[in-house]
């Protein structure tokens, strides 16, 4: 996919802030820090569209950004994080929950893991939250390029067991430093955008 714009629309808490007109919809969910901003950068081609930054959390609401008028993706809070108070993390826990399990245009979620280190807790919890609601996951297996080739393998092996990964979903090796990855998403995407 050649993207020849990208603009972040609108910053959500509540259903009724979401864009209408029915445009397919991915969601991306990671632990902070796991680098989706640098993801969306990549995908678009684009230095600083999806702000980067070293204090994990930052992400509050849910970013939709707009792509070639055809396709959203909406940028979720980072889970599992816990320099936020609990009362917080509830309340995002409940908007995050409140879009995947009821948003008509959702294709799928891009579920976003370190591929360095093997899933965490959360990362199985939220692997299991999306299974429990039959969400289509795409799991994007990201900074592939701090990793030796030789090892990519046994990593995404490691990554599949801990979430105990369905055979049906996607698991795409990520780099958003060198781009290796991106093709693979993108025709990925497209193939859920027709379902």
């Amino acid at each position: 996919m050649k993207v020849n714009n990208a603009e972040i629309v609108i910053s959500a808490v509540r259903p009724n802030q979401y864009p209408e007109g029915g445009l397919p919809e991915f969601a991306l969910a990671g632990r902070s820090n796991v680098g989706k901003s640098s993801f969306i950068n990549k995908m678009l081609n684009r230095k600083n569209l999806a702000r980067t930054s070293s204090k994990p959390g930052k992400t509050q609401t849910l970013n939709f950004y707009l792509i070639n008028e055809e396709l959203y993706f909406v940028d979720v809070p980072g889970y599992g994080y816990a320099k936020v108070s609990k009362k917080e993390r509830e309340a995002w826990g409940k908007m995050i929950e409140a879009y995947i399990t009821s948003r008509e245009p959702l294709k799928a979620v891009l579920q976003i893991v370190d591929l360095r280190h093997p899933p965490s807790a959360d990362d199985v919890m939220m692997y299991d939250f999306l299974k429990h609601y039959n969400i289509p996951v795409i799991v994007i297996a990201t900074k592939a390029d701090k990793i030796p080739k030789s090892k990519w393998q046994k990593h995404l092996k490691i990554t599949k067991e801990t979430l105990n990964i369905d055979p049906e979903d996607p698991v795409i090796l990520f780099s958003s430093e060198t781009g290796e990855g991106k093709d693979k998403a993108w025709s990925t995407l497209i193939n859920y955008m027709k379902r």
